[in-house]
């Protein structure tokens, strides 16, 4: 009968004391230093090596979800490729049911892992779109309260009216008056259109 293997994976964190944590828990679950691959925060380098190594059979081992990625459907998506491409197993530490190794009552521990983290997707999911909701809920609440949303608005420099003034009499370039007025293409261009709105009220006035 194959030797099953076991894999330990850590993801470090921008915190020395996470990845002493995953280390030590990894240590204590009996996984060998040899088998346990460490990635650097925000890289899985190691992450697709080890996926070289694990054949049919073995056991992956991580302290908690997160490990497996940033995100519940990049979490969900490494598990798949992991329980179902390549046959493995996965133990997660922190949650006793995440045990695709073990049999429970008749029950296969890939069923119930698998069934768990479907319910954990759900929630999450939910959240989400909660989360959406409320947003929604408070934008369209200050919107009608006369709030502005987003950055501050720049003011409009004291001298516009003259710069602006060179600029269309052509003594000026745009991107001159740009640097005098100390203002970004986009923002110039949305004074340009207030003043050319001024400019025709007050020509209906007179």
């Amino acid at each position: 009968m194959k030797r099953q293997f076991e894999y330990g994976y850590v993801r470090k964190t921008s915190k020395d004391k996470e990845a002493e944590s995953q280390l030590s828990a990894l240590h204590e679950a009996g996984i060998s230093p040899d088998n346990i691959f460490v990635d650097q925060p925000a890289e899985k380098k190691k992450f697709k090596l080890l996926a070289d190594y694990i054949k049919t059979g073995d056991v992956l081992v991580v302290k908690s979800l997160c490990q497996l990625g940033d995100s519940y459907g990049e979490i969900l998506n490494e598990w798949k490729t992991i329980t179902s491409t390549l046959s493995a197993h996965i133990r997660v530490l922190d949650i006793e049911l995440l045990d695709t190794s073990v049999k429970k009552e008749c029950v296969s521990g890939s069923f119930i892992s698998d069934f768990f983290l479907q319910i954990i997707s759900f929630i999450a999911q939910q959240e989400r779109i909660h989360i959406r909701q409320r947003q929604a809920e408070g934008i369209e609440y200050a919107r009608s309260q006369g709030k502005h949303l987003g950055r501050p608005r720049i003011p409009k420099p004291i001298n516009f009216n003259e710069i602006h003034d060179q600029w269309r009499a052509g003594i000026i370039s745009a991107e001159e008056a740009m640097v005098q007025l100390d203002l970004k293409r986009s923002t110039f261009e949305r004074f340009v259109k207030e003043r050319k709105e001024e400019l025709r009220k007050e020509a209906k006035r007179t």
